[in-house]
């Protein structure tokens, strides 16, 4: 006897693709998302509508005239996630961007600088648009277990490829240390592991 499972909610596939933000100037607003370096993506002829896709997301940003009742400036602490969160402040203050200084959760609440162990989930940075709409940078490198799907590891761009392999290189010398220090000669296995358990967070090789 076949089982037909029954349609529902968790059955389906529903992709986040776009969020609204509420922008008083649109044209001051495409600026400053082209600033950043999104893509700027193709929306249709006379909507209204422009729409920008961070590097590496899944997800866009649309915003546009009478494309939402909220106020200009309301949506707040909207998240980012990047892979080196000094690197990714470097970059926006180098686009002319003002991101406010890094900051990470320490026992007693927010404090000033990186997570000192750049544990994940745990430093940040905070930066807004002309409209005051927030956006807050978080660096993930190691996912919580159930997050990632098992057996699959992807990187969004080039350079959170580069990010994963620089924390493997690094996690690899001491594996090597361990070991009396000879070269491993199986390394890309060891790495190919290593970032594989990191994305997915499993326990990591040692």
């Amino acid at each position: 006897m076949t089982t037909v499972k029954e349609a529902g909610p968790a059955t389906i596939d529903m992709k986040l693709e776009a969020i609204v933000i509420p922008v008083s100037d649109v044209e001051r607003a495409e600026e400053f998302y082209k600033r950043l370096g999104w893509r700027q993506d193709v929306t249709p002829p006379g909507s209204g509508v422009f729409q920008f896709t961070p590097q590496g997301s899944g997800c866009s940003v649309q915003f546009g005239q009478n494309l939402t009742s909220a106020t200009p400036g309301s949506v707040q602490r909207t998240y980012l996630i990047v892979s080196d969160i000094e690197a990714a402040r470097d970059a926006l203050l180098a686009a002319g961007v003002e991101v406010g200084e890094v900051f990470h959760l320490g026992p007693e609440g927010p404090a000033s600088g990186p997570d000192p162990e750049h544990g994940s989930y745990r430093s940040f940075a905070l930066f807004s648009d002309p409209d005051g709409n927030s956006w807050l940078l978080q660096e993930i490198t190691t996912r919580l277990p159930g997050r990632i799907d098992s057996g699959v590891t992807s990187f969004g761009s080039a350079s959170d490829l580069a990010s994963a392999l620089r924390r493997a290189e690094a996690a690899h010398g001491e594996h090597e240390k361990r070991t009396g220090g000879q070269r491993d000669e199986n390394w890309p296995a060891w790495y190919a592991e290593y970032m594989a358990a990191e994305q997915m967070g499993t326990e990591l090789p040692q």
